[in-house]
């Protein structure tokens, strides 16, 4: 286990820029894991298992709007739990958490279940100290899926708000709520997330064209399009 930890190390330093894994910022981090299908059923195979990466894309990109946060890239963590073949199982627990969110110098690590029953969506988060390895809180939020996305906005804000952690300005707040982003985009969106991870970067992108033209207001499709091409 030592090792294979050492060797995540070499990994991090080889994929993560001088300063970028927060030596010289401050902040706390925050590593959000894949979620979990915790037995879902009525929506296609294919969308609830890519969903297992696009939420925890979607919940990176709202926790992303606190400052006061420094977000650990889900592309780091996707790598490092590759290359210790952490997560192959499902879940990923508090203490693998933990250690894992160590190596990329989190303070606080995120996993998270969802499941869906014919449209009857829910998701659990739970908090954990990388220190400690402590469960800090577990918060959730049930709706409709066609609100998808404004339960990511929700249990974003319960995160912050259980860490004590300073609230989004009134004018982002209010600019992120009142965006519209129906459920099909986030679910094209969370497909094209997981075509990057098989590495299958057309399919990605053509996705993310899909998305950007037939829902501009999700922004996220269309710059992530752009780094894609300049990569």
């Amino acid at each position: 286990m030592v090792r294979r930890l050492l060797t995540g190390m070499a990994l991090l330093l080889a994929i993560v820029p001088a300063g970028v894994a927060g030596q010289n910022d401050t902040r706390p981090g925050i590593a959000v894991f894949p979620f979990t299908n915790g037995g879902s059923y009525g929506a296609d195979r294919e969308d609830l298992e890519a969903l297992t990466v696009g939420l925890q894309q979607m919940l990176l990109t709202e926790l992303g709007q606190y400052g006061s946060l420094r977000i650990v890239e889900r592309s780091m963590l996707r790598d490092l739990m590759a290359e210790q073949d952490l997560g192959t199982t499902g879940r990923v627990d508090a203490q693998t958490a933990a250690r894992v969110g160590r190596i990329v110098g989190a303070r606080y690590a995120i996993t998270g279940v969802f499941v869906d029953l014919n449209g009857d969506f829910r998701m659990d988060g739970r908090v954990i100290d990388v220190e400690t390895t402590e469960i800090l809180r577990t918060e959730q939020v049930r709706d409709n899926r066609a609100n998808l996305y404004s339960m990511l906005v929700d249990i974003a804000a319960q995160i912050t708000d259980g860490l004590d952690l300073p609230p989004l300005p009134a004018q982002v707040r209010e600019a992120r709520a009142e965006r519209r982003i129906p459920d099909r985009a986030i679910t094209l969106y969370s497909r094209a997330q997981a075509y990057e991870d098989y590495g299958r970067k057309d399919q990605a992108m053509e996705l993310y064209r899909q998305i950007a033209q037939e829902f501009p207001e999700m922004t996220e499709a269309e710059q992530r399009l752009e780094q894609l091409r300049a990569g």
